[in-house]
């Protein structure tokens, strides 16, 4: 083995694809602003390679590959690229300005691919393989490859097709199951197989990426660690392709928990994985299922008397993990509207937030104005609080005033002042209810005819008739879908700028190249 693979072989590197496959999520966009505050957050967890983006898909993409990468200083910074000469440059002139710049080039390996998709042969994709890799080989230190469709490959074309990868110079060689098809056992003999077979595979590391169809994708993930993979790929919340990618969290604390059996560890600071969950939940609109694992609002809650009953005898009766390991503050109530600055700033630094003078004086004078409407504060309250109003404070469509006229007589009527790039304007409309009448007021303001809006959903963020809305709206626009996020003591202002909010995304996307130019691993 080389020296660089013996000197991980206990190390478990973690290769966060949230700002490439993560933002692939139907519905889920994140404008430069937010690509970056995500970017800070991987590295404050430790994540040890960071996949920016797609370079060649749009501008946009390639100008956020680059702000990553001027960005990040200890993290890898990865592009993708397909097997093709474009690509390849794209991608190595947008990671030109990281400390560790890394090319992920990829082609399809299975026999359904290759004729399908590629209309290639398997000798014209060896030769795709050789000839791209070599590429960029010759334009980054650091190259990964994947074989798209890996768990359908044939074993032994696969096996070929590694070696030609690590012949030309792939020092990572990533086998995914991009369609989730593979159960842990085939996987983790997947990996086994072709580690064993390929001539210089012990000069290379072996990486998963896993999607959830069929809800395997951890297991398949810890599966294939099992078996000699030292590089997992993964992204926050599990958001991604269809059912999404193996969830970061749940890996990375699995390791952690068993130990026992899987002697390996990972350099992710646990602690910051909550804020990560929360921030990506506030700049995606997908919220996190209660029982999700990990992150989800009742992972560490007990309700069974018997439960309880034993938590408060040892709580390692029933929690294999304390909530402070995964940055989870267990102090609730401690704010109120006499708390001064002081305090708040050391309840934003609890829960994770490092706040600008700026940005903490503007969600200061938010908090104050939350505090004089509702009796008490939770923590999840101020999270609701300074995601949405601070992460979105450069948007170009912003909410300034909303005034609904509603009752048993309609039609229903709004009074609506929204910024558009910074000049506010005013309309009042009707519509079928307050909501409709809210957004056909949007429209008015921001025409968007061909924009339809295909879900809208309302909860409460914490208990109590004064507790805050949270909005969530899903706009689909030719084939495009965006989801937006707000949060606000009234309902029809949160609706408001959960609306604005997938219309800033939209704006952004109607840029992007379509999803089947970016294509998971």
């Amino acid at each position: 083995m080389t020296d660089q693979t013996n000197k991980i072989s206990d190390t478990i590197l973690i290769f966060d694809t949230t700002l490439r496959d993560g933002e692939q999520s139907p519905g889920c966009s994140m404008n430069l602003e937010e690509k970056l505050q995500v970017a800070e957050q991987l590295e404050a967890m430790g994540v040890d390679i960071i996949e920016a983006g797609f370079a060649i898909a749009s501008e946009g993409d390639f100008e956020a590959v680059s702000a990553v990468a001027a960005l990040v200083k200890r993290a890898t910074v990865a592009s993708l690229a397909r097997a093709a000469t474009a690509d390849i440059e794209r991608a190595a002139a947008a990671v030109r300005g990281a400390q560790r710049p890394r090319i992920h080039t990829f082609i399809a390996t299975s026999p359904l691919h290759m004729r399908v998709k590629l209309n290639k042969s398997p000798e014209e994709v060896l030769e795709a393989i050789s000839r791209s890799v070599g590429l960029a080989r010759n334009l980054v230190p650091d190259v990964e490859w994947s074989a798209e469709d890996a768990t359908r490959s044939d074993p032994d074309f696969l096996c070929r097709a590694v070696e030609a990868a690590i012949k030309a110079g792939a020092r990572t060689i990533n086998l995914p199951d991009t369609v989730g098809y593979a159960t842990p056992e085939t996987y983790g003999a997947m990996f086994r197989d072709v580690i064993a077979r390929v001539p210089g595979a012990d000069q290379a590391i072996f990486s998963t990426h896993c999607h959830n169809d069929l809800g395997l994708a951890v297991a398949n993930t810890l599966a294939a660690v099992m078996a000699g993979a030292r590089q997992v790929e993964s992204t926050i919340n599990g958001i991604g392709e269809r059912a999404g990618n193996a969830a970061m969290e749940e890996i990375a604390m699995a390791i952690r928990v068993r130990h026992d059996v899987m002697p390996v560890r990972t350099n992710i600071v646990s602690t910051e994985i909550t804020r990560a969950s929360r921030l990506i939940s506030g700049i995606t609109g997908f919220q996190v299922q209660p029982n999700k694992a990990i992150v989800g609002a009742n992972a560490f809650a007990h309700e069974s008397g018997i439960h309880q009953d034993g938590m408060i005898k040892d709580k390692s009766t029933y929690e294999i993990m304390t909530p402070e390991s995964v940055g989870v503050n267990t102090s609730n109530l401690v704010m109120g509207k006499h708390s001064g600055r002081a305090a708040f700033r050391q309840k934003l630094e609890e829960l994770g937030y490092k706040l600008g003078d700026n940005e903490f004086q503007d969600a200061f004078v938010r908090f104050k104005a939350l505090a004089d409407a509702k009796k008490q504060i939770y923590d999840d309250d101020i999270v609701a609080l300074v995601d949405d109003e601070v992460l979105r404070g450069h948007d170009r469509i912003q909410v300034r005033e909303v005034e609904i006229y509603c009752g048993s007589n309609g039609p229903q009527r709004a009074i609506l002042t929204l910024a558009v790039d910074g000049e506010d304007k005013t309309v009042t409309s009707r519509g079928n209810g307050p909501v409709d009448a809210l957004f056909n007021a949007i429209r008015m303001i921001v025409p968007h005819d061909h924009s339809m809006l295909e879900r809208y959903e309302v909860h409460a963020v914490t208990g109590g008739t004064d507790a805050q809305a949270e909005v969530s709206v899903l706009l689909s626009e030719d084939g495009r879908t965006t989801r937006g996020r707000g949060a606000h003591q009234d309902t029809m202002v949160a609706s408001a700028k959960a609306y604005v909010n997938a219309l800033n995304k939209l704006t952004v996307k109607r840029g992007r190249a379509p999803v089947d130019q970016r294509v998971a691993g």
